[in-house]
């Protein structure tokens, strides 16, 4: 979920990775849900969900995945932490695209109270942790965060207010406490293991974060700020400031770690230095090696960074006319009739094998880093029959007017990840992400960290409680083509 740094015509409501965190000496465990799994997705909520280390000590974190990327299917993953002492359980979506941990505290009259996740919702209590402590303006954490010179130490807390893509807000206190999570110790062994962390104690949230169908306790940031998770983690001497994701969106779950990935090998980008995101710089499209042209503003800005590589979010948002321009490539290659669903879905009907008729989508970076997108990839299935692009007009612009790109997770499924903060790097490959990969620590040694889906376990109780409009739209589908 990309915060609102962008432009207010940030019209992106970006799908928020959910993990959860369990931590012990050495290497690490997240067991990660997806918001929606279990359920075929409303295109709707799509759009609207959608360096300081001590070497020896350096741990990984292996933190199994559930659900899936499809976006018939998904658009959030969520996971579980434990704060406090004693440890209580939270849980959290996990994202890429902010950058500080908050969970709904004690006493919130409009925090939410039920969702329809089959999940159990808890309110964080400081006066209930032994070693919960107080954040004041004049902690070193606030001068991060703190955009105020009326500050008084001993008088004020160290406040928060964010607001995501969508518009949904948080606001509160930040607290000290800690956080329990489950360093990988070997081969699928593991133990606990607590840090103190800083987080917001959330007491008024808005939007899409109080709503009944997607409550959740918080939200846990893995950006690049000093407030993030993965940078407070690595302050504390566990963990380096890499972290890699696989998105298995065939088989659903996947892959989340925090730690040096040993095997497979990853190809790297830059990352633009001193940007907010994950920003790369793009420079080049294909179709099945047919160029696309760049928009101009896209070309010249490319310097700084005008693409964004964002778990957090379930689509693909291209300026309006690389959007015009890839689908017009596309479907020259395979002619479509394309009909308007819900306005921003480019649907039409076919029968027959679309990885087979249709053609790969290749995206070129700096320093050679080529990126597939695959027909199974980009297209989704309403119903057999039935297929919409995943590819959006997005209309997302920085602040001084340029375009930009945003990659969800449309393109990142089914490939390998790996955010290396330390040597300032992205990179992926592709990845059968139902397998497993090998993460190093600080000792040098290399432990397996295997795919995992935890959604099966909550999906009974999720197919029986949220509804979707799935129905509604093959309905509004055949009045188009009728």
């Amino acid at each position: 979920m990309v915060a609102m740094d962008l432009s207010q015509t940030l019209r992106i409501i970006a799908g928020v990775f959910m993990m959860v965190i369990e931590l012990a000496s050495g290497n690490f465990v997240f067991n990660v849900t997806h918001k929606f799994a279990g359920k075929d997705k409303q295109l709707a909520e799509l759009k609207s969900h959608d360096t300081f280390r001590h070497a020896r000590m350096l741990a990984n974190l292996d933190l199994p995945l559930g659900g899936d990327s499809r976006a018939d299917s998904i658009g959030l993953y969520f996971t579980k932490i434990q704060l406090g002492s004693p440890p209580k359980s939270y849980h959290v979506q996990v994202d890429t695209g902010s950058d500080i941990l908050w969970v709904n505290c004690a006493p919130c009259p409009k925090c939410p109270v039920k969702t329809d996740l089959g999940i159990p919702l808890s309110l964080y209590d400081s006066k209930a942790s032994s070693t919960s402590k107080k954040v004041g303006c004049d902690d070193d954490f606030c001068s991060f965060i703190s955009q105020s010179d009326t500050c008084e130490p001993e008088k004020k807390p160290c406040s928060y207010h964010v607001v995501y893509g969508d518009g949904s807000t948080s606001d509160g206190d930040f607290v000290k406490d800690n956080i329990t999570l489950d360093q990988v110790t070997g081969n699928l062994r593991t133990a606990p293991l607590s840090q103190e962390v800083v987080f917001g104690c959330g007491s008024n949230q808005s939007g899409q974060l109080g709503q009944t169908d997607s409550a959740l306790d918080g939200i846990m940031g893995f950006g690049q700020a000093n407030t993030s998770i993965i940078t407070q983690l690595a302050a504390g001497g566990k963990v380096k400031r890499v972290f890699s994701h696989c998105l298995d969106n065939v088989n659903g779950g996947g892959i989340f770690a925090v730690g040096e990935v040993e095997s497979p090998v990853v190809k790297t980008t830059p990352l633009v230095p001193n940007q907010v995101h994950y920003n790369v710089i793009l420079k080049g499209i294909d179709v099945d090696g047919e160029p696309v042209d760049l928009p101009p503003s896209i070309a010249s800005f490319g310097g700084n960074g005008g693409t964004i590589i964002d778990s957090g979010t379930t689509l693909a948002y291209l300026p309006e006319n690389l959007y015009n321009s890839l689908l017009k490539k596309i479907t020259a290659r395979q002619p479509v009739k394309l009909h308007m669903v819900q306005e921003t879905f480019a649907c039409f009907s076919f029968t027959s094998n679309t990885d087979k008729a249709f053609p790969v989508v290749n995206l070129h970076f700096e320093d050679s880093l080529k990126l597939t997108v695959y027909p199974h990839d980009y297209l989704f299935s309403l119903r057999e029959d039935m297929y919409c692009f995943g590819w959006q007009s997005g209309g997302m612009t920085t602040q001084d007017g340029s375009d930009v790109i945003l990659l969800g997770d449309l393109v990142l499924s089914n490939k390998l990840v790996v955010y290396d903060l330390d040597n300032e790097v992205i990179g992926w490959v592709d990845h059968n992400c139902s397998s497993s990969i090998k993460v190093k620590d600080g000792s040098g040694a290399a432990y397996s960290v295997e795919a995992d889906n935890l959604i099966q376990s909550a999906s009974s109780a999720i197919n029986g409680t949220l509804v979707t409009l799935l129905t509604i739209l093959i309905s509004v589908f055949y009045t188009f083509t009728s």
